[in-house]
C-alpha cells in the first residue's frame, strides 16, 4: 500500500492507497513542530485503527508540503521507520505534466499536484479551486500543462483576521447559513463569509475562463481543500467537489518516480 501525505499551512492530510483506490483517508492540523518520531506516532495511530501498520503493509511514501520544517521531519522519519526512500514534491521530481511558469520552483507543490489529479480526473482544460489557508486557483491547460493562476486570502484566515480585529465580532463556525439575511450576528458572518467567498470564487473564474478563451466546451472547475464544503453549494462555477483531489495527484506522482 501507498501512503500520502499532504502537508499544508492549517491541515495535513493522509492517504492510504491500495492499487488506485482510497479507501482510508485522515484529516489533521498540521503542527509544525512536531518531530520525527511523533510524526511516526500519530501514522501509526491512524494506520492502526485501519487495521493496518508500517512494515506489513505500507510499501511507499509520497509527500507534498508547504512547509519545510515538516518536510525535513517527514524525511527523517521515513529514514528512520521505512526501509525505502520517499518521494517528495520538490525541484526536480518527475510530474509528469509540464509547469509553464516564469519561476517553475516557487509553484506550490499542492498546486501542481492538484492539476496533475485534475486533468487525470476530469480531462481538460481546467481550473482547481484548494479552499485551504489560501485560496488558490490552479489553471491548466488541455495536455495538462501548468499554467498559472491566482491566490486569494482564504475562508478561515480572513474570519480569523476579522474576529481578532472587530471588538464585537467573536469567533464562528463556517457553516452554509438557511438565508443570507442573518437575524443575529453570526448568522450574519457565517453569511457574508460563504456567499462571499462563492462570490469571489465565481468572479475569478470568471476571468480566467475569459482569458482562457478556449473554444467549444469551457474548461472544468474542480474544488478541493478542507474548507471547500461550506462554501462549494453557494458557487456557481463549480462543476465537481473532489475532497481528496492532492491524495490522487500525489499518488500520480509516485507512479511516475518509481
Amino acid at each position: 500500500m501507498l501512503l500520502a501525505v499532504d502537508v499544508g499551512n492549517s491541515q495535513t492530510v493522509i492517504g492510504v492507497f491500495d492499487a488506485d483506490r482510497l479507501p482510508h483517508h485522515w484529516r489533521l492540523s498540521t503542527e509544525a513542530q512536531r518531530t520525527s518520531d511523533e510524526w511516526a506516532m500519530l501514522f501509526g495511530g491512524l494506520l492502526r485503527f485501519a487495521d493496518l501498520s508500517f512494515r506489513r503493509n505500507v510499501h511507499g511514501l509520497v509527500i507534498s508540503s508547504v512547509v519545510p520544517t515538516v518536510t525535513g521531519e517527514l524525511r527523517a522519519m521515513a529514514d528512520r521507520y521505512f526501509p525505502f526512500r520517499p518521494v517528495v514534491v520538490e525541484p526536480g521530481t518527475r510530474i509528469g505534466i509540464p509547469i509553464k511558469m516564469d519561476n517553475p520552483d516557487e509553484v506550490g507543490a499542492d498546486r501542481v499536484v492538484n492539476a496533475l489529479a485534475a486533468h487525470h480526473e476530469y480531462g481538460g482544460p481546467g481550473i482547481v479551486v484548494d479552499f485551504g489557508t489560501a485560496t488558490s486557483f490552479d489553471v491548466y491547460g488541455e495536455g495538462g500543462e501548468f499554467v498559472g493562476g491566482a491566490i486569494a486570502p482564504g475562508v478561515q484566515s480572513s474570519m480569523d483576521a476579522l474576529s481578532a480585529r472587530g471588538a464585537q465580532l467573536r469567533t464562528v463556525g463556517l457553516t452554509t447559513p438557511e438565508q443570507a439575511v442573518g437575524r443575529n450576528t453570526v448568522e450574519a458572518m457565517q453569511s457574508g463569509a460563504v456567499y462571499g467567498f462563492a462570490g469571489q470564487v465565481d468572479r475569478i473564474v470568471e476571468e480566467l475562463v475569459a482569458e482562457l478563451g478556449h473554444a467549444g466546451r469551457g474548461p472544468v472547475v474542480v474544488a478541493t481543500g478542507g474548507l471547500a464544503q461550506a462554501v462549494v453549494a453557494a458557487c456557481r462555477s463549480i462543476h465537481h467537489h473532489d475532497p481528496w483531489l492532492t491524495l490522487k495527484g500525489l499518488r500520480l506522482v509516485w507512479e511516475h518516480n518509481t
